[in-house]
């Protein structure tokens, strides 16, 4: 793209170059000033161009930052979609194309391309959580994804990483890959990992599943620090009235009002989302979702603006594809927090959000020894 303003300035520069080459009264040394001057004039524009067409990553939580205050102005493109033909679209990606949380942007470090192919499964968990946090992975491969085989069907848990922005960020990355090389389990793109960034890792979730991971039925966004009773949720899932299509579940938030108050962290600013109520949506603790929809979250986040409240983004592309969560068969399976442990509420829920990875260990082993659970 081009400034028009910019565009006339070098223009009228040339017509002045000219004459001034055809004035011979005039000094060499000042056609040669001009001419000068008209180069850097062009470079200018050459680099105000690209600087607009570029997309730039958030490197850091601090642009991020400016972004909420200063809202980055996206491009009106004219060029065909970049969306991929063999993704469908409910949508037609057209008109203003926002590409911050777009995860094409961003290529993948670690992707264990085959992993979905050597074992086709049935359920996919995609686990994000922090490059360093070795504990809680650890402790999900303890618990909860230690069997891959539940009920007879295939379950595959991966933990989805962006970059470090530490100070020991080569040692970790070094770490990362001897961890995959044990587990086969990192899902690694190059985005800076933060808070603010959830809305790019959960759209870089979508993306992997879209791309590497097209034959599993269903897949579920869950966090690091919950307790899953992944029994209960391969249960739930076989029963014949749950949709394989179009299928997106787990604790709904409904007319949840959008945080204005530039001191929480919660805080999204009219021009990144004006309406004042956000659509249903699911809590991002963990969701369930039939494998179709990652495709199409991929093909419709272009066409909407990013903002830090990634669960939230995911109810404004379910309603953009006229589309709309549905309430688990039993939502109270659905839990948040927790007031204490107790086993026999622990064997008939589905999700509770846990304070550490000890915790994790310390409930799982308790629920799976012997003897009745009530």
């Amino acid at each position: 793209m081009g400034d028009p303003e910019t565009g006339s300035h070098v223009n009228g520069s040339k017509r002045q170059l000219v004459k001034s080459l055809n004035r011979q009264k005039k000094p060499l040394f000042q056609s040669w000033f001009q001419l000068l001057l008209l180069l850097c004039l062009v470079l200018f524009v050459l680099c105000y161009t690209l600087s607009s067409s570029y997309v730039p990553r958030w490197d850091f939580p601090e642009q991020f930052k400016r972004f909420l205050y200063q809202i980055h102005q996206v491009h009106l493109t004219t060029q065909p979609s970049t969306v991929p033909s063999t993704v469908p679209s409910t949508v037609a990606p057209t008109g203003i194309h926002y590409h911050q949380a777009y995860p094409h942007n961003y290529h993948f470090i670690m992707d264990n391309t085959e992993v979905c192919k050597t074992k086709n499964p049935f359920l996919v968990l995609m686990v994000p959580v922090a490059p360093n946090d070795v504990a809680a992975r650890d402790a999900i491969r303890q618990t909860w994804a230690n069997n891959s085989l539940v009920q007879g069907k295939v379950v595959l848990t991966l933990f989805m990483l962006g970059l470090s922005n530490r100070d020991n960020a080569e040692q970790l990355q070094e770490k990362l890959k001897q961890e995959n090389l044990q587990h086969s389990d990192l899902i690694q793109s190059d985005f800076m990992d933060s808070y603010l960034n959830l809305t790019i890792k959960t759209m870089v979730i979508m993306d992997w599943l879209a791309t590497h991971c097209t034959t599993a039925a269903y897949a579920m966004k869950i966090d690091s620090d919950m307790f899953l009773n992944i029994d209960n949720l391969v249960t739930m899932l076989q029963k014949p009235d749950i949709p394989k299509q179009n299928y997106l579940t787990g604790m709904l938030m409904w007319n949840r009002p959008v945080v204005r108050s530039k001191n929480s962290k919660w805080y999204v600013p009219e021009e990144m989302y004006p309406d004042p109520i956000y659509p249903t949506y699911t809590l991002g603790m963990g969701y369930v979702f039939s494998n179709d929809l990652p495709a199409e979250f991929v093909a419709i986040s272009k066409l909407i603006k990013p903002f830090n409240i990634e669960d939230a983004y995911i109810g404004i592309c379910m309603k953009k594809l006229g589309l709309a969560p549905t309430s688990p068969p039993d939502p109270s399976q659905f839990r948040a927090y927790n007031t204490g442990y107790n086993r026999c509420e622990y064997s008939k829920t589905i999700t509770y959000i846990l304070g550490s990875a000890q915790q994790l260990v310390q409930y799982w082993t308790d629920l799976k020894k012997p003897g009745p659970s009530c």
